[in-house]
């Protein structure tokens, strides 16, 4: 696959997530809401009722959130005029297009339409154009990005010397999102049509697609293009929005009810009527048993087959990633232990994740997250009127917890895998001086800035960092020169794992602590020819 293509997706991934990463403030404040007040949602109590308006707050404009967080995440730099530029582009985007000013444009009265004009009113899609259009906002976020990369530098005459520079990323972000709204005019009835249709067809599979859904998730978490697919399963882009749907129980409840048609319903239409209890968040549930027991149970398969003398720094690592994954959902620092030395095992891993949320799905046991299937976001979703059964997940899990066991234990025995703590020591470089680095790194004075100053030298020195960033678990390097990467001497900083997906693009796996390793070797390559977020000084 073309290196440029595969870097523009990993950072289109890493974009994304800094749009889902206010999704846990939704789902915080909701959940305490519907705790405080689980029958009148709100109605009975005026702190349920601002703790859920506030998270509604998130949810009713992620369209918005989208476009500002994808053009500031997309842009050199990650330039606060990108981001206004997003949110400029988006509200001209749906001021053009929305239902009203559609409307408005062909003569028609929406509150009059009745019987097959409604529908054929419908089938058009033009209602979805509003604030909490995700597909929308994604186009807007990568348009102004681009606007903002390609002409923040461009000079112009004298006299409008005051509108060079960022100052005109707005004003053509502007001009743009009018073209952008007139190619959508065109194509969105088109689009929405399709994008309904092959949104049916994955619900229409039932648990099988979203067993199918929980298998490539997995696979994909090495090329950090997960996001991408979580966005169509988890958020309103082809109308599952699984994730958005759930933490608005009552709204979604309500919308069931009054439901005419497969158009209408969020959940499943069965002809006559909608269902959404035990079916909003089949492409969540599954994934508690895998994150809160099974892969607590690969770690301590691991530490038991790892070999006497390296038990206890193997213990260490495997406590901490499967506490993160028990409480948080965060599973990339236990994933990255063994998906590479030991393919097998993640190959079975993705399996079994597929198998957890066909299951779920097929026994309508539903929970449901803001940021990861832990026991925090379990804990907030049990009080949600879509939650159905969900104590199910947790007796699942405990069999999952000996399956993972069991397998993983059985496999790295039988098959002699070279899983932490056994074999060749992955961390170990022989061709390189074991104390050089860590001498270097020592002087830092802190654990992160050994980490930074580790991870440096690895990548092949400052000099040959082109471009960093941060997602929610790893560092995503651009490099000047491929083969000065030495992943052995990233490895002995401790982290999860390296990833080369493509080219001159690396991937350090570091876990939740990403941001302080990222800030400090920001801080550390500050004043190099290093180009920091991809833009060189200027």
């Amino acid at each position: 696959m073309n290196n440029r293509f595969v870097s523009s997706l990993q950072s289109l991934g890493k974009a994304l997530m800094g749009a889902v990463a206010v999704l846990p403030v939704a789902a915080l404040l909701m959940g305490i809401g519907y705790w405080i007040d689980p029958t009148g949602w709100g109605e009975n109590s005026i702190a349920a009722a601002v703790l859920i308006k506030s998270g509604a707050a998130v949810l009713d404009n992620l369209g918005w959130i989208f476009a500002v967080a994808i053009a500031h995440g997309l842009a050199k730099g990650s330039n606060g005029a990108a981001a206004l530029s997003g949110f400029l582009g988006y509200a001209t985007v749906v001021n053009l297009i929305g239902p009203k000013t559609v409307a408005g444009y062909r003569g028609i009265d929406i509150d009059a339409l009745e019987g097959d004009a409604a529908l054929q009113w419908a089938a058009q899609g033009w209602d979805a154009i509003n604030d909490k259009n995700v597909l929308v906002g994604i186009l807007v976020g990568i348009l102004a990005a681009w606007v903002y990369n390609r002409f923040h530098t461009t000079r112009l005459p004298d006299f409008l010397a005051f509108f060079s520079g960022r100052r005109l990323v707005p004003i053509l972000t502007a001009i743009l999102s009018i073209v952008l709204a007139g190619i959508l005019y065109i194509v969105w009835p088109l689009l929405y049509n399709g994008l309904f249709n092959f949104g049916e067809a994955i619900q229409s599979m039932g648990a099988v697609g979203a067993g199918i859904y929980g298998v490539i998730n997995r696979l994909l978490i090495p090329t950090g293009l997960h996001h991408a697919l979580n966005s169509i399963f988890w958020f309103d882009v082809i109308g599952i929005n699984d994730i958005g749907k759930f933490i608005q129980g009552p709204e979604t409840l309500e919308l069931a009810q009054a439901a005419t048609s497969a158009a209408t319903c969020p959940g499943v239409w069965d002809g006559s009527a909608c269902t959404v209890v035990g079916e909003v968040g089949r492409y969540q549930a599954g994934f508690f048993p895998v994150m809160m027991f099974g892969l607590p149970g690969a770690a301590l398969a691991i530490y038991l087959r790892a070999e006497s003398s390296r038990k206890k720094a193997v213990g260490s690592l495997m406590l901490a990633g499967a506490l993160a994954s028990f409480f948080t959902g965060v599973t990339e620092p236990l994933e990255f232990a063994f998906m590479f030395v030991a393919p097998l095992l993640y190959v079975v891993h993705a399996l079994l994740t597929g198998i957890s949320l066909a299951i779920a799905a097929a026994f309508h046991w539903t929970a449901g997250f803001g940021f990861s299937a832990g026991l925090v976001d379990m804990l907030l979703s049990a009080r949600n009127p879509l939650a159905n059964q969900w104590w199910m997940l947790l007796i699942m899990g405990l069999i999952y917890f000996g399956v993972y066991f069991g397998i993983f234990y059985l496999l790295i025995g039988k098959l002699n895998l070279n899983t932490p703590g056994r074999g060749e020591e992955m961390l170990d470089d022989p061709t390189a001086d074991p104390e050089a680095p860590r001498a270097a790194a020592g002087t830092a004075g802190s654990e992160s800035s050994q980490t930074a100053a580790q991870i440096i030298a690895g990548l092949g020195g400052a000099e040959n960092i082109e471009a960093i960033d941060y997602c929610a678990t790893r560092l995503r390097v651009t490099t000047r020169g491929n083969d000065k990467v030495n992943e052995a001497q990233i490895k002995r900083a401790n982290v999860a794992g390296v990833i080369r997906p493509s080219g001159n693009t690396v991937q350090v796996i570091v876990g939740p602590q990403v941001q302080f390793v990222y800030d400090e070797i920001a801080a550390q390559l500050e004043g190099t020819a290093a180009a920091l977020h991809g833009e060189q000084a200027e």
